[in-house]
């Protein structure tokens, strides 16, 4: 999904942007999509069907492959079969299809989004019509999401739903191909965005199972699970292409004897966009097979045939020679790997002796870190709004940003004491003066 450019850099010395959450240019593999575009356009038994209006589900072969390429990474307990599979235009398009199927803007009754959340996600449920109904569910350092309270004000939902006779759905018709589902809950389960945290197995079978209880769909964004790496580097992953856990569509998939319905409680968002590139605009989504094709039969997925169908077509041209696996492996992991430590160390040397912590480091326990992110808590009594970061000229993801809007019961202020710190996007010499200026920045609003 997309992220926007936060704050602003003094004039005097060239801006540092320790924000975005882009890939570096220097990171994409130019090269092999233009060997694969060639491939694909130059041969007219792919480039014809590709051109044209494709299967509802999307282009064939890329789900064969996604279905192949999620099995060798997560070794699920059985093989994902391509019915399980649907291609999307991205999971920034792909979430806002999940809503018009599987939601009614009045019986669903909240979106529920663990905090702090992904921002640019707060604006597509309030276009799907659930504006003062996103629910902040909180998590911690220590104990993780706090499931005690998620259970308690779905029973409230609940109770409230009954009382004011929301009991079918009122702006969706009846379709044999979807369920309105009545709660909506929505996470980056692995690598988060923004504090980097993986939510450990134990706490994805209580969500799952929660799930099940209040009739809640969760929506996973999985978009970093690929770029992981040791937090230790003197221990390597072994093996590197191994998942540091079972996605949550796995774990509903075979949970307590599998799904209590045909479309399950779980969809798996994936995207092309952090390993070969955002333009390309091409994901996937994952679900019990009725859920895929539920998914697929979005009108505007219908109407303009299958999304990012030449794309996707172009992508598939990188699985049959492995060149995509390769690239994660050979390039990204190193890459992000080094970048990480970069940050990390300098966050050690100039701001954990100014007070501040890294708590994401102190969850991972010395296991598989990754993603884009490190999230920074600042000393007391330090707001990541109020420092001068413009004067230094740094800008970083300020906490506040990460709160889910308008919540009513969750107390978010805190958020503000953190800070999203990217590795992904500056030049890798830029990393660590990024750091120093962020430093400088907290020194001086500590006086």
């Amino acid at each position: 999904m997309q992220e926007k450019n936060m704050g602003s850099s003094d004039q005097s010395q060239e801006p540092i942007n320790l924000s975005r959450g882009h890939p570096n240019p220097g990171l994409l593999p130019t090269a092999a999509l233009t060997d694969a575009a060639t491939k694909a356009l130059s041969d007219p038994s792919i480039s014809t069907p590709a051109l044209l209006y494709g299967p509802d589900e999307g282009y064939h072969p890329l789900r064969e492959h996604i279905a192949q390429w999620m099995t060798e990474y997560y070794h699920p307990r059985e093989p994902v079969s391509v019915d399980r599979i649907t291609i999307s235009g991205g999971a920034s398009q792909n979430l806002g299809c999940i809503l018009q199927v599987f939601t009614d803007p009045i019986y669903t009754r909240n979106v529920w989004m663990v905090a702090p959340t992904y921002f640019l996600a707060c604006s597509m449920f309030e276009d799907a019509g659930f504006a003062g109904r996103l629910r902040a569910v909180p998590q911690d350092d220590l104990h993780g999401v706090d499931f005690e309270f998620l259970r308690r004000e779905l029973t409230i939902a609940e109770k409230k739903a009954a009382a004011d006779g929301n009991c079918t759905p009122t702006h969706k018709p009846a379709r044999p191909w979807a369920h309105i589902y009545k709660h909506i809950i929505y996470l980056v389960p692995t690598f988060s965005n923004p504090t980097g945290r993986t939510m450990p197995l134990s706490e994805r079978e209580k969500l799952v199972r929660l799930a099940r209880d209040f009739d809640a769909l969760i929506v996973c964004d999985d978009v970093y699970d690929f770029l992981q790496w040791s937090a230790d580097p003197s221990v390597p992953l072994h093996p590197s292409d191994t998942a540091p856990q079972p996605r949550l569509v796995d774990v509903d998939r075979f949970l307590d004897g599998g799904p209590s319905t045909p479309f399950g409680n779980v969809v798996s968002n994936g995207s092309f966009s952090k390993v070969i590139g955002p333009g390309l605009r091409t994901g996937w989504a994952e679900g019990t097979p009725q859920l895929a094709y539920g998914l697929s039969q979005a009108g505007t997925s219908r109407s303009g045939g299958a999304p990012s169908q030449a794309t996707a077509a172009i992508i598939a041209q990188l699985f049959p020679q492995r060149t995509i696996h390769a690239f994660v492996a050979d390039v990204l992991r190193p890459t992000y790997a080094r970048r990480y430590r970069l940050v990390v160390d300098a966050l050690r040397e100039h701001l954990v002796p100014l007070g501040a912590t890294l708590p994401g480091l102190d969850s991972a326990a010395g296991g598989p870190v990754g993603g884009y992110y490190v999230w920074v808590r600042l000393p007391e009594p330090l707001r990541a709004s109020e420092l001068p970061l413009g004067r230094f000229g740094v800008a970083v993801g300020v906490g506040a940003l990460f709160a889910v809007r308008g919540d009513p019961v969750v107390e978010t202020s805190g958020f503000d004491r953190g800070a999203r710190v990217c590795f992904a996007w500056e030049e890798e010499g830029k990393l660590v003066e990024g750091v120093k200026r962020l430093a400088e920045a907290v020194r001086c609003a500590l006086g």
